[in-house]
């Protein structure tokens, strides 16, 4: 059996790294190293998949960082699967265009089904990546600004004959808190949907808690903060990957 791919996270705003505490954008931190710095490292440790998220894109509502894109995606055996700002044909055609194997949608996907379905078919669910960022159990949209009544659930079984293939949850009370992810959570959504690949995000603070998730039969884990904090370390994640 594989072991859980672990999924480092680079967050953006002016084009630089930051993360922010339970989507909060007043209580962000910005670190020193650049976007393209960090994916190199993370290339060097053995990285397939690099998650970006565009906090301005976000909340623009559309990609506002795709210097940056272009600039990551050429980072030898790396791919990025980017998300923020993507509600329409034109912004996803543009973060294809610049460099993104994967687009993560998260609003249009609550709020427009038809488009994101349209997306899926047209696509494929190898490309195209629902983003379910959950909060008290419903779906929060456009930056984590709003929330849906819509809940993670139902979002998968609406979007499952069409090709779905990977979600990203992300429980936002966790998230940049260091607290450890909402693990219940998602064992339950993978025992109920098997063939989905649900990816872990938010809480995550330490090896151990990588190793629960990878114990637990879960699949994909996204990690950021907990790397930049120096709590989980680029030579855990190079050894880690190697062992795969």
């Amino acid at each position: 059996m594989s072991k859980i791919e672990i999924i480092p996270a680079i967050d953006l705003i002016d084009g630089r790294c930051v993360r922010l505490s339970q989507g909060d954008y007043d209580r962000k931190k910005v670190y020193d190293a650049s976007p393209l710095d960090m994916a190199k490292r993370y290339a060097d440790c053995g990285v397939k998949r690099l998650h970006v998220v565009d906090l301005d894109g976000a909340k623009a509502s559309k990609p506002m960082n795709l210097k940056v894109l272009e600039d990551v995606s050429k980072v030898a055996g790396l791919e990025i699967e980017w998300g923020g700002g993507i509600k329409s044909d034109e912004a996803l055609k543009d973060i294809f265009n610049a460099g993104a194997s994967y687009a993560v949608v998260g609003s249009v996907a609550s709020r427009q089904p038809d488009l994101f379905q349209s997306w899926l078919e047209q696509y494929g669910g190898n490309r195209m990546v629902l983003g379910a960022d959950v909060s008290n159990g419903k779906i929060a949209v456009n930056g984590w600004l709003e929330t849906d009544e819509i809940g993670i659930e139902d979002l998968t079984e609406r979007f499952l004959p069409y090709g779905l293939e990977r979600c990203i949850v992300t429980e936002i009370s966790r998230d940049g808190m260091l607290q450890g992810p909402a693990t219940e959570l998602y064992i339950a959504l993978q025992n109920r949907f098997p063939d989905i690949n649900f990816t872990v995000s938010g809480g995550v603070s330490s090896t151990d808690d990588i190793i629960k998730l990878d114990e637990a039969g879960l699949k994909s884990v996204i990690v950021g903060k907990a790397i930049y904090e120096n709590r989980i370390s680029l030579k855990f994640i190079k050894e880690w990957l190697r062992n795969e």
